[in-house]
C-alpha cells in the first residue's frame, strides 16, 4: 500500500541570497530575474550599508532578498492567472501558507467542473508547466471549498465500498483518482480492521482497490467445507 507515498508534501523552504547593489529596487529586480518572477514578489532586508567616499558618490548596500513564497509556487499563481484571464473567468488565485492555490471569484462552478475534473486538469497543467520536481514541489488547488466537500464525499464512498467488499468477499476497485483523493480513501479506511487498501495502475488511471482482509483464506475454507460435505 502506498499511503506514505501519497502523504501531502509540505511547502518547500524558501531560499534567500545576499546581493551587493546600489539600491533596494536594483536588488529586487535582479532577484526577480534570477527566479523568473516579478520584483513585487521579492522581499528585501538591508544587511549593511557602505558609503562611497564620504557619501558623495552614493552607497552600496548588502541586501538579503527572497521570494515571499517558493518561486515555483509564485510562478504557478501567475501562470494560472493568465490561463483564467484567457478563459474569461472571474477568478483570482490566492496562495495560502500551506502551498495551496485557492481560486476566489464568481465563476467557481465553472472551474470546478463535473466531479472536479476541470479543477484537477488545471492543477495538473500548472504543476507540469511550473514545477521541475513534481514529487516534492506540487501545488494544490481549491475553489469554493470544493476540497472539503470532496473529502467528505470520498470518506462516505470509502466506507460504502468497504461494506460492499466485505459483503461480496472480493476486492472492489474505485474510479481513477488523483494522489490526494487516493490518500483520502486510504486514510478513511486505515482503522478498519476488516479491509485493506492499495493503489493500482498507472497515472492517470491509478485507483484504489479495497480488499477484505484474508478473503482468499475465507474462500479456501469455504471450498474445503464444501468438499468435505460432498465427500
Amino acid at each position: 500500500m502506498d499511503r506514505n507515498m501519497e502523504e501531502k508534501c509540505p511547502m518547500p523552504e524558501i531560499e534567500s541570497i545576499v546581493m551587493e547593489c546600489e539600491s533596494i529596487e536594483e536588488a529586487c529586480q535582479k532577484a526577480a530575474e534570477l527566479w523568473n518572477i516579478k520584483p513585487e514578489d521579492v522581499e528585501s532586508e538591508i544587511i549593511s550599508e557602505d558609503k562611497k567616499l564620504f557619501g558623495l558618490f552614493g552607497c552600496t548596500y548588502k541586501v538579503r532578498v527572497r521570494p515571499f513564497a517558493p518561486a515555483s509556487f509564485i510562478k504557478s499563481c501567475h501562470f494560472v492567472n493568465e490561463v483564467l484571464e484567457k478563459m474569461d473567468l472571474d477568478l483570482i488565485p490566492e496562495l495560502n501558507e500551506d502551498g495551496m492555490i485557492n481560486l476566489v471569484g464568481e465563476d467557481v462552478g465553472v472551474v470546478i467542473g463535473r466531479y472536479g475534473e476541470t479543477l484537477k486538469a488545471l492543477e495538473y497543467l500548472t504543476n507540469l508547466a511550473c514545477h521541475d520536481d513534481m514529487s516534492t514541489r506540487r501545488v494544490r488547488f481549491d475553489c469554493g471549498g470544493y476540497r472539503l466537500r470532496r473529502e467528505q464525499t470520498l470518506t462516505r464512498l470509502a466506507e460504502s465500498i468497504a461494506r460492499e467488499s466485505l459483503r461480496k468477499g472480493t476486492p472492489v476497485s474505485l474510479e481513477p483518482m488523483s494522489s490526494w483523493e487516493r490518500r483520502l480513501v486510504h486514510l478513511a479506511l486505515k482503522d478498519n480492521k476488516e479491509v485493506e487498501t492499495k493503489s493500482i495502475g498507472e497515472e492517470p488511471s491509478r485507483r484504489v482497490l479495497v480488499c477484505p482482509i484474508g478473503h482468499n483464506d475465507r474462500g479456501n475454507r469455504r471450498t474445503s467445507q464444501r468438499t468435505s460435505r460432498d465427500r
